[in-house]
Protein backbone atom coordinates (compact mmCIF):
# COMPACT_ATOMS: atom_id res chain seq x y z
CA UNK A 1 0.00 0.00 0.00
CA UNK A 2 1.31 3.45 -0.90
CA UNK A 3 1.94 5.83 2.01
CA UNK A 4 -0.74 8.44 2.66
CA UNK A 5 0.30 11.95 1.71
CA UNK A 6 0.97 14.39 4.53
CA UNK A 7 0.29 17.34 2.23
CA UNK A 8 -3.00 19.19 2.75
CA UNK A 9 -5.75 18.84 0.17
CA UNK A 10 -6.30 21.51 -2.45
CA UNK A 11 -9.49 23.36 -1.43
CA UNK A 12 -12.48 21.51 -2.88
CA UNK A 13 -10.50 18.36 -3.71
CA UNK A 14 -12.24 16.23 -1.10
CA UNK A 15 -13.95 13.05 -2.26
CA UNK A 16 -17.75 13.08 -2.18
CA UNK A 17 -20.21 10.39 -1.14
CA UNK A 18 -24.00 10.35 -0.89
CA UNK A 19 -26.40 7.55 0.00
CA UNK A 20 -29.60 7.68 -2.00
CA UNK A 21 -31.58 5.17 -4.01
CA UNK A 22 -30.56 1.70 -5.16
CA UNK A 23 -29.26 3.29 -8.37
CA UNK A 24 -25.60 4.20 -7.98
CA UNK A 25 -23.28 6.47 -9.94
CA UNK A 26 -19.47 6.44 -9.81
CA UNK A 27 -17.80 9.64 -11.05
CA UNK A 28 -14.14 9.65 -12.20
CA UNK A 29 -12.19 12.91 -12.41
CA UNK A 30 -9.36 13.62 -14.82
CA UNK A 31 -5.56 13.55 -14.97
CA UNK A 32 -3.93 16.06 -12.55
CA UNK A 33 -7.45 17.17 -11.57
CA UNK A 34 -9.50 16.39 -8.48
CA UNK A 35 -13.10 15.83 -7.34
CA UNK A 36 -13.47 19.63 -7.52
CA UNK A 37 -14.11 19.37 -11.27
CA UNK A 38 -16.93 16.85 -10.73
CA UNK A 39 -18.48 18.05 -7.46
CA UNK A 40 -21.38 20.05 -9.00
CA UNK A 41 -22.27 17.04 -11.17
CA UNK A 42 -22.11 14.70 -8.18
CA UNK A 43 -24.31 17.00 -6.09
CA UNK A 44 -26.85 17.32 -8.90
CA UNK A 45 -27.19 13.54 -9.17
CA UNK A 46 -27.38 13.21 -5.39
CA UNK A 47 -30.11 15.83 -5.18
CA UNK A 48 -31.98 13.81 -7.81
CA UNK A 49 -32.05 10.88 -5.41
CA UNK A 50 -29.20 8.70 -6.67
CA UNK A 51 -26.41 7.14 -4.63
CA UNK A 52 -23.17 8.84 -5.67
CA UNK A 53 -19.47 8.15 -5.17
CA UNK A 54 -16.77 10.59 -6.32
CA UNK A 55 -13.36 9.33 -5.14
CA UNK A 56 -10.09 11.26 -5.21
CA UNK A 57 -7.60 9.38 -7.36
CA UNK A 58 -4.26 8.43 -5.73
CA UNK A 59 -1.72 11.24 -5.93
CA UNK A 60 -4.33 13.84 -6.91
CA UNK A 61 -5.66 16.83 -5.04
CA UNK A 62 -2.50 17.55 -3.00
CA UNK A 63 0.81 18.20 -4.83
CA UNK A 64 2.20 17.05 -8.15
CA UNK A 65 5.09 15.47 -6.23
CA UNK A 66 2.58 13.10 -4.61
CA UNK A 67 1.19 12.22 -8.02
CA UNK A 68 4.69 11.45 -9.34
CA UNK A 69 4.76 8.31 -7.17
CA UNK A 70 1.54 6.94 -8.74
CA UNK A 71 0.44 5.74 -12.15
CA UNK A 72 -2.49 4.54 -14.21
CA UNK A 73 -2.64 1.15 -12.48
CA UNK A 74 -3.11 2.91 -9.14
CA UNK A 75 -5.84 5.16 -10.51
CA UNK A 76 -7.69 2.27 -12.08
CA UNK A 77 -7.43 0.14 -8.94
CA UNK A 78 -8.97 2.98 -6.91
CA UNK A 79 -11.99 3.42 -9.16
CA UNK A 80 -12.52 -0.33 -9.52
CA UNK A 81 -12.56 -0.71 -5.74
CA UNK A 82 -15.11 2.12 -5.54
CA UNK A 83 -17.20 0.47 -8.27
CA UNK A 84 -17.30 -2.91 -6.54
CA UNK A 85 -18.20 -1.30 -3.22
CA UNK A 86 -21.00 0.66 -4.90
CA UNK A 87 -22.31 -2.39 -6.71
CA UNK A 88 -22.58 -4.25 -3.39
CA UNK A 89 -24.95 -1.53 -2.16
CA UNK A 90 -26.94 -0.78 -5.33
CA UNK A 91 -29.11 -2.71 -7.76
CA UNK A 92 -27.60 -0.96 -10.78
CA UNK A 93 -24.48 1.14 -11.28
CA UNK A 94 -23.45 3.74 -13.85
CA UNK A 95 -19.97 5.19 -14.40
CA UNK A 96 -19.26 8.71 -15.59
CA UNK A 97 -15.90 10.29 -16.34
CA UNK A 98 -14.16 13.46 -17.48
CA UNK A 99 -11.03 13.33 -19.67
CA UNK A 100 -8.77 10.56 -18.33
CA UNK A 101 -11.68 9.71 -16.05
CA UNK A 102 -13.51 8.79 -19.24
CA UNK A 103 -10.81 6.26 -20.09
CA UNK A 104 -11.07 4.83 -16.57
CA UNK A 105 -14.86 4.63 -16.94
CA UNK A 106 -14.60 2.71 -20.20
CA UNK A 107 -12.07 0.34 -18.67
CA UNK A 108 -14.43 -0.32 -15.78
CA UNK A 109 -17.20 -1.15 -18.23
CA UNK A 110 -14.89 -3.47 -20.18
CA UNK A 111 -13.65 -5.31 -17.11
CA UNK A 112 -16.99 -5.39 -15.26
CA UNK A 113 -19.67 -5.90 -17.94
CA UNK A 114 -22.11 -7.47 -15.46
CA UNK A 115 -21.82 -4.49 -13.11
CA UNK A 116 -21.77 -1.36 -15.28
CA UNK A 117 -25.23 -0.52 -16.65
CA UNK A 118 -24.23 2.57 -18.65
CA UNK A 119 -21.37 5.02 -19.25
CA UNK A 120 -21.33 8.82 -19.58
CA UNK A 121 -18.20 10.50 -20.96
CA UNK A 122 -17.17 14.15 -21.12
CA UNK A 123 -14.27 14.89 -23.46
CA UNK A 124 -12.71 11.47 -22.86
CA UNK A 125 -8.97 11.06 -23.33
CA UNK A 126 -8.17 7.84 -25.21
CA UNK A 127 -4.95 8.72 -27.05
CA UNK A 128 -2.25 11.38 -26.95
CA UNK A 129 -3.67 14.57 -28.45
CA UNK A 130 -2.01 17.24 -26.33
CA UNK A 131 1.68 17.24 -27.21
CA UNK A 132 2.52 19.26 -24.13
CA UNK A 133 2.22 16.00 -22.20
CA UNK A 134 5.68 14.51 -21.61
CA UNK A 135 5.66 10.98 -23.04
CA UNK A 136 9.37 11.17 -23.70
CA UNK A 137 10.76 8.46 -21.47
CA UNK A 138 9.58 4.87 -21.27
CA UNK A 139 11.46 4.36 -18.00
CA UNK A 140 9.73 6.20 -15.18
CA UNK A 141 12.72 6.74 -12.91
CA UNK A 142 14.68 8.31 -15.78
CA UNK A 143 11.76 10.59 -16.59
CA UNK A 144 11.54 11.71 -12.98
CA UNK A 145 15.30 12.27 -12.75
CA UNK A 146 15.86 14.34 -15.88
CA UNK A 147 12.48 16.07 -16.30
CA UNK A 148 10.44 15.74 -13.11
CA UNK A 149 7.56 17.91 -14.31
CA UNK A 150 6.28 20.11 -17.13
CA UNK A 151 3.70 22.94 -17.27
CA UNK A 152 0.15 21.89 -16.44
CA UNK A 153 -2.60 21.12 -18.92
CA UNK A 154 -5.62 21.73 -16.68
CA UNK A 155 -8.13 24.52 -16.05
CA UNK A 156 -9.30 24.66 -19.66
CA UNK A 157 -12.60 26.39 -18.84
CA UNK A 158 -14.31 29.12 -20.87
CA UNK A 159 -16.38 30.31 -17.91
CA UNK A 160 -14.43 32.73 -15.74
CA UNK A 161 -12.84 32.42 -13.29
CA UNK A 162 -11.24 29.30 -14.74
CA UNK A 163 -10.04 26.57 -12.43
CA UNK A 164 -10.63 22.90 -11.67
CA UNK A 165 -8.81 22.23 -8.42
CA UNK A 166 -5.89 20.59 -10.19
CA UNK A 167 -2.13 20.93 -10.55
CA UNK A 168 -0.19 23.60 -12.42
CA UNK A 169 2.56 21.04 -13.12
CA UNK A 170 2.42 17.60 -14.76
CA UNK A 171 4.62 14.94 -13.13
CA UNK A 172 6.47 13.26 -15.99
CA UNK A 173 6.67 9.83 -14.38
CA UNK A 174 2.90 9.69 -13.87
CA UNK A 175 2.16 10.96 -17.37
CA UNK A 176 4.40 8.25 -18.82
CA UNK A 177 1.90 5.63 -17.56
CA UNK A 178 -1.06 7.02 -19.50
CA UNK A 179 -0.31 5.21 -22.80
CA UNK A 180 -0.70 1.87 -21.02
CA UNK A 181 -4.21 2.81 -19.94
CA UNK A 182 -5.07 4.03 -23.42
CA UNK A 183 -3.80 0.81 -25.02
CA UNK A 184 -5.90 -1.27 -22.64
CA UNK A 185 -9.02 0.76 -23.32
CA UNK A 186 -8.56 0.75 -27.08
CA UNK A 187 -7.86 -2.99 -27.07
CA UNK A 188 -11.08 -3.72 -25.22
CA UNK A 189 -13.44 -1.57 -27.29
CA UNK A 190 -15.22 -4.47 -28.97
CA UNK A 191 -16.02 -5.88 -25.55
CA UNK A 192 -18.07 -2.86 -24.51
CA UNK A 193 -21.73 -3.75 -23.98
CA UNK A 194 -23.04 -0.94 -21.78
CA UNK A 195 -24.69 1.96 -23.66
CA UNK A 196 -22.51 5.07 -23.86
CA UNK A 197 -23.48 8.75 -23.80
CA UNK A 198 -20.61 11.06 -24.74
CA UNK A 199 -20.21 14.84 -24.74
CA UNK A 200 -17.59 16.56 -26.86
CA UNK A 201 -16.63 20.25 -26.64
CA UNK A 202 -16.25 21.95 -30.01
CA UNK A 203 -13.35 23.94 -28.50
CA UNK A 204 -11.13 21.71 -26.39
CA UNK A 205 -7.52 22.74 -25.85
CA UNK A 206 -6.49 19.47 -24.16
CA UNK A 207 -8.21 16.58 -25.96
CA UNK A 208 -8.84 16.66 -29.71
CA UNK A 209 -11.43 14.82 -31.81
CA UNK A 210 -9.43 11.63 -32.34
CA UNK A 211 -10.40 10.05 -29.02
CA UNK A 212 -14.11 9.99 -29.85
CA UNK A 213 -13.32 8.90 -33.41
CA UNK A 214 -11.55 5.88 -31.96
CA UNK A 215 -14.53 5.16 -29.74
CA UNK A 216 -16.99 5.49 -32.61
CA UNK A 217 -14.94 3.18 -34.84
CA UNK A 218 -14.23 0.47 -32.32
CA UNK A 219 -17.19 0.35 -29.90
CA UNK A 220 -19.19 -1.69 -32.37
CA UNK A 221 -21.18 -3.84 -29.97
CA UNK A 222 -23.02 -1.17 -28.02
CA UNK A 223 -25.07 1.99 -28.49
CA UNK A 224 -23.02 5.19 -28.64
CA UNK A 225 -24.65 8.64 -28.59
CA UNK A 226 -22.49 11.75 -29.00
CA UNK A 227 -23.60 15.31 -28.25
CA UNK A 228 -21.57 18.39 -29.23
CA UNK A 229 -21.07 21.17 -26.67
CA UNK A 230 -20.73 24.59 -28.28
CA UNK A 231 -20.01 26.87 -25.30
CA UNK A 232 -17.47 24.97 -23.21
CA UNK A 233 -13.80 24.02 -23.25
CA UNK A 234 -12.25 20.81 -21.93
CA UNK A 235 -13.52 20.91 -18.34
CA UNK A 236 -17.12 21.16 -19.49
CA UNK A 237 -18.44 19.98 -16.12
CA UNK A 238 -17.56 23.42 -14.74
CA UNK A 239 -18.40 25.39 -17.86
CA UNK A 240 -21.36 26.95 -19.67
CA UNK A 241 -22.75 23.56 -20.76
CA UNK A 242 -22.59 21.93 -17.34
CA UNK A 243 -26.39 21.86 -16.93
CA UNK A 244 -26.75 20.14 -20.30
CA UNK A 245 -24.37 17.39 -19.15
CA UNK A 246 -25.98 17.00 -15.74
CA UNK A 247 -29.54 16.86 -17.04
CA UNK A 248 -28.59 14.61 -19.95
CA UNK A 249 -26.77 12.14 -17.72
CA UNK A 250 -29.76 11.88 -15.37
CA UNK A 251 -32.15 11.36 -18.28
CA UNK A 252 -29.79 8.66 -19.60
CA UNK A 253 -29.84 6.85 -16.26
CA UNK A 254 -33.61 7.07 -15.98
CA UNK A 255 -34.09 5.83 -19.54
CA UNK A 256 -31.92 2.77 -18.97
CA UNK A 257 -33.49 2.12 -15.58
CA UNK A 258 -36.95 2.10 -17.16
CA UNK A 259 -35.82 -0.25 -19.89
CA UNK A 260 -34.38 -2.59 -17.26
CA UNK A 261 -37.65 -2.51 -15.31
CA UNK A 262 -39.57 -3.29 -18.50
CA UNK A 263 -37.31 -6.23 -19.29
CA UNK A 264 -37.90 -7.68 -15.81
CA UNK A 265 -41.66 -7.70 -16.20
Amino acid sequence: MRPTSTHPLIPGADPYSHVGSRTGVLLCHGFTGSPYSMRPWAEYLAESGLTVELPRLPGHGTTWQDMATTGSDDWYAAVEAALLDLSARCEEVYVMGLSMGGALSLRLAQENPDVVRGVVLVNPSLTVEDHRLPFIAPIRHLAARFLPSTPGVGSDVALEPAGEGGYDRVPTAAAATLPKLWREVQGGMSGLRAPILAYRSAQDHVVGPESLRILARRAINTRLTIHLLHDSYHVATLDHDAATIFEGSLAFVRELSRSEEGADR
